[in-house]
Parts: C-alpha cells; sequence; structure tokens
C-alpha cells in the first residue's frame, strides 16, 4: 500500500508550500507536473511531496535543507516549467518556504501490520 504522506526525517528540514489556482484547459500541463515531480525525486536532498487540487492546488516538497531546496528552483527543466506555469498554467500562485521544527501525526502501520 503506498502511503499518502511524505516520508519526512525528524526535523528540521525545509518544507516548500506552493499554492496556485489554474487556468483553464490542460495544455500540457499535467505531463509537466509528472515530469517535474520525477525530476524533483532524483534531485539531492529530496525528501518528498504532497499535492492535492480541488479548484485551490497544493504542492508541498520536502527538502533536506534550504540549500537543496534552492538548487531545485534553479534546476533548468524546473525553469522552464516555471516560465509555463507563469505564461500559461497558472491565473495566481504563492511559493513560501518554512522550516519545519515539529512533525507528528497518527501512529505509523506497517504494511504487513
Amino acid at each position: 500500500m503506498e502511503l499518502p504522506f511524505a516520508q519526512t526525517p525528524e526535523p528540521p528540514y525545509v518544507a516548500v508550500i506552493f499554492t496556485s489556482t489554474r487556468t483553464d484547459g490542460d495544455q500540457g500541463y499535467a505531463a509537466m507536473a509528472e515530469r517535474m515531480d520525477q525530476l524533483a525525486s532524483e534531485q539531492p536532498g529530496y525528501l518528498g511531496i504532497e499535492s492535492v487540487r480541488d479548484g485551490l492546488g497544493i504542492t508541498v516538497s520536502y527538502w533536506q535543507d534550504e540549500d537543496a531546496a534552492r538548487a531545485w528552483k534553479q534546476v533548468g527543466a524546473h525553469l522552464i516549467a516555471q516560465a509555463r506555469g507563469r505564461e500559461i498554467w497558472y491565473a495566481d500562485y504563492r511559493v513560501r518556504v518554512a522550516t519545519v521544527t515539529r512533525d507528528y501525526g497518527m501512529p505509523r502501520v506497517d504494511a504487513e501490520g
């Protein structure tokens, strides 16, 4: 069973919170979003991602530290996706970068339990 939450380490680590509203139509968005998820997962310091869209979209990517998050912002293919987002896909967006100092929730149950 795939867990719905990113499996992050003990804090501290960095969360990049991307909140957006979309324009109409796909125009290549789904394919680019899938590619960016894959590419991000290959970057040094990547810890995971959580994303949901129901009108308002919220994607939180988790990084080992601020340097890793900054480096992802500068990856060439990601720069192209950012430009397309501003030009085509997003009506509005906000990016917030935060340091996670606490992380807790329901007890984790292993896949066999």
